[in-house]
């Protein structure tokens, strides 16, 4: 039973190891091996969002590398087949998207903000101290009271 048992594991640990497969490219020049993995790991997948396609085994991953195979076979530059996963799946794709609108947005906002706000405190506070200078002016009949009080609590303090 023992035997049986160490035979079935080690069946099905090799039976897994078949599903984990790693699909083999064949290229004609190393220029087209070079071009693939490059692409392979510039490239993000659409469903996993963190990985590229190359890290990734989502179906549409693996899809997008055949793609990316099909292409680089073809004869297609990395610029083409990059513009035609940014036309089929948006700037997301790539790692390092273009400077649009939409984009600056989010690479100058965090910016502008900070600096609107430190520019806000700024302000708020010298208008504080010109107000609170412009209050607490200090006269002659302050400056009596005051002595009044302290000779009041001095003598207080005696009795």
């Amino acid at each position: 039973m023992k035997k049986f048992l160490i035979c079935l594991t080690a069946l099905l640990s090799f039976s897994m190891a078949s599903y984990a497969a790693i699909g083999i490219y064949e290229f004609e020049t190393l220029e087209q091996e070079q071009q693939f993995k490059d692409l392979s790991h510039t490239l993000r997948c659409p469903k996993c969002q963190n990985n590229t396609i190359g890290d990734s085994n989502a179906p549409l991953a693996q899809d997008l590398r055949q793609r990316v195979y099909e292409m680089t076979m073809a004869g297609k530059t990395e610029e083409e087949i990059v513009d035609f996963m940014i036309a089929r799946y948006g700037n997301f794709v790539t790692y390092k998207p273009p400077l649009t609108l939409a984009t600056s947005i989010l690479w100058f906002g965090p910016i502008a903000i900070l600096v609107f706000g430190f520019g806000l405190i700024v302000v708020k506070s010298r208008k504080s101290k010109v107000a609170v200078a412009e209050t607490e002016k200090w006269d002659s009949e302050k400056e009596a009271r005051l002595k009044a009080l302290l000779d009041e609590e001095n003598n207080g303090d005696k009795q």
